[in-house]
């Protein structure tokens, strides 16, 4: 079967830098199942995945338009310090932070005695990756994994929608 739209795919992968730099792989854990067009995955994956079938392996580069996207500089704010007292804070913590456009994912990224940089853009922004990926299995999804738009294990997905 060819990967499209609705597959539910199972794979593993290895990202890395394209100097080379390892980020990231699935190869220690088990593989990883989602729905094909779902957006569960980086854009450039799932593009990469199309027609592909279980046993395929194959090696992509993916550009930041269709990977984490460009860095923003605007995303980068110095705020004071004391809007974090009673919180013991440090650089490369992460956390939901409340802002105009709603919450958003910010690392520390420095710290002095009166303010606080966060950065709002995904660590990987800007970057252009590397992926080995292998297809483990490919398989139609069933109408209520479509409808609910994941992968559901055995006995249904756990949560009621």
């Amino acid at each position: 079967m060819q990967i499209q739209k609705d597959n539910v795919v199972t794979l593993h992968y290895t990202v890395s830098t394209i100097e080379g730099d390892m980020i990231d792989s699935s190869h220690e854990a088990p593989p990883m199942s989602f729905l094909q067009g779902s957006h569960f995955m980086i854009e450039g994956i799932e593009d990469a995945l199309v027609g592909k079938t279980k046993g395929d392996k194959f090696s992509v580069t993916v550009n930041p338009d269709k990977a984490y996207g460009e860095r923003h500089d605007d995303l980068i704010q110095e705020v004071p310090a004391d809007m974090f007292e009673g919180m013991d804070v440090d650089v490369g913590m992460s956390f939901r932070a409340t802002t105009d456009d709603g919450e958003q994912s910010v690392i520390i990224i420095d710290k002095t005695d009166t303010t606080v940089t966060v950065d709002g853009n995904h660590p990987l922004a800007g970057m252009s990756l590397a992926f080995d990926v292998e297809v483990v299995d490919v398989r139609e999804a069933s109408a209520d994994e479509i409808k609910h738009g994941h992968v559901h294990g055995e006995g249904g997905c756990g949560h009621s929608h």
